[in-house]
Parts: structure tokens; sequence; C-alpha cells
């Protein structure tokens, strides 16, 4: 029974040191596709100061997102581009609901070639092909719609749109000459080399563009999302989206 013992126990031991390496940290992110550059460099930064901790980084449309989630997909942290989708996942019960904060904000800008003549919403209705996120599931889609709507341009416009899967991929679009031009965030304008920003859209048409963070019940129970949350809110991380064209608070 000795020898049983102390064989088991031996076992035991080798376990945990070949376990060793794996004892690390793993966090999934879950981020709206606008914000990948700067949460990419947040994350880097943190990881500088925190190397057990390992950042996995999921982006796309945050209602994409949001339904991974649902679904069933890791994630320990959600970043939304609109509070619509922070919502839905509240009223799922898959979000800390107490945890849920404001990021910062960003503009609806349409941006199209440099030497374009559009300088208005009204002009837009001059172009053949516009692209737009899907408004179902991409926020800068519903932002724009919802101005377009307002201005009473919505019905003209109906058969130029051509429907992105999110906001990178209109800018993309817009970029590589595929549309006349894209309603897309003044911060993805900033990462044009071929489009720039022709007009801003009128702020009185559409909500503001908020963007909400928040753990979820997997990530409010690890000692590690929480750390990187309170990161996220840190003057550093504030700097970094300062940088990248995001307002902050």
């Amino acid at each position: 029974m000795k020898r049983i013992t102390t064989r088991l126990f031996l076992s035991v031991i080798c376990c945990i040191l070949l376990a060793g390496p794996a004892l690390a940290a793993d966090l999934n992110l879950s981020v709206a596709a606008s914000l990948r550059d700067a949460v990419t460099q947040i994350a880097d930064d943190f990881a500088k100061k925190s190397p057990g901790i390992n950042l996995q980084k999921n982006f796309g449309a945050s209602g994409a997102l949001a339904k991974q989630i649902e679904n069933g997909a890791p994630c320990d942290i959600y970043f939304s581009a609109n509070t619509e989708w922070a919502d839905y996942l509240k009223e799922k019960k898959l979000l800390d609901a107490g945890s849920i904060t404001t990021l910062a904000f960003n503009e609806v800008v349409f941006v199209g070639k440099p030497e374009s003549k559009v300088q208005s919403l009204k002009d837009v209705v001059k172009l053949e092909k516009i692209a737009i996120g899907s408004p179902k599931s991409v926020p800068a889609g519903e932002y724009a719609m919802a101005a377009l709507k307002k201005a009473g341009l919505d019905a003209q416009l109906e058969k130029k749109l051509v429907m992105a899967k999110d906001v990178r991929e209109c800018l993309m679009y817009a970029d590589r000459g595929e549309v006349n031009g894209a309603f897309v965030y003044k911060t993805d304008a900033l990462m044009a080399k071929n489009v720039k920003a022709l007009f801003t859209v009128p702020q009185e048409l559409y909500p503001r563009v908020t963007y909400p963070v928040a753990l979820t019940l997997s990530g409010g129970a690890k000692p590690e999302a929480a750390a990187f949350f309170t990161y996220l809110q840190s003057a550093q991380a504030k700097k970094v989206l300062a940088n990248y064209g995001f307002a902050v608070k």
C-alpha cells in the first residue's frame, strides 16, 4: 500500500511539473472590428506587463460577436460598437451587468476618392455604389442607415447600397475602388490608403457612437480578466484610444 501511495504521489508531482507551462491564463476577447488596432496595441502593452496572460482576440461585427457568445463561443470580455448589442447580451444574462462601462466614442464619416466632389449626404445619391455595414449586425451600418432615414434619403439609395460584414470591409471596398464611397467611422478613415473622409455625417441624424465594454460571466470569475478590464480604463489605455482617433472620457 505504501509503495502504491508513493507511486501515486510521484505521478501527481510529475503531472503538475509537466503542466507548468500550461498554467498561463488564456483570456478571450470579442472585439468590434473598428477597435482592432487600438485594442491590439492595448493588449500588447498589457501583455508586456503580464507575461503569464495570453490574450486571444476575435474581431468582427458587434452583432455577429454577440450571437457567437450566445451560442457558446468562449469570451471573457466583450467590446461592442453600440449599446444595443451589449444590452442584448445583458438581457440574455451573459454579461456581468455591473461591469458594463463606456470605453470610447466615435463619429460616422463618408469616405471616397480625394478627387470626389461629394461634400454632404445629399451628394451621395448621385453615386452608383455605396458600401455600408449590414445594419442588422454592424453598428456602423445601423448608425448610417438611421442618418439616411432621418435625412429622407434611404429610399433613393436602397438599390445602391453594398452590404459589408463589418466596418473594416466597408473601408476595404472603398479603398480598392470597388464602390464609389463608404460609410465608416472617423477612426477607420484614418487607416485608409486611397480614400479620405469627404464629410462627417451630422450628429443630429443618428445616436452617438458609443463603445460599451463588459466582462462576461466567465470573465467575471477570472482575476486575470478583471486585471485587463481595469487596465482598459487606465490613462495608458485611454491614450492609445485617443491616438487612434477615439474620443475618451
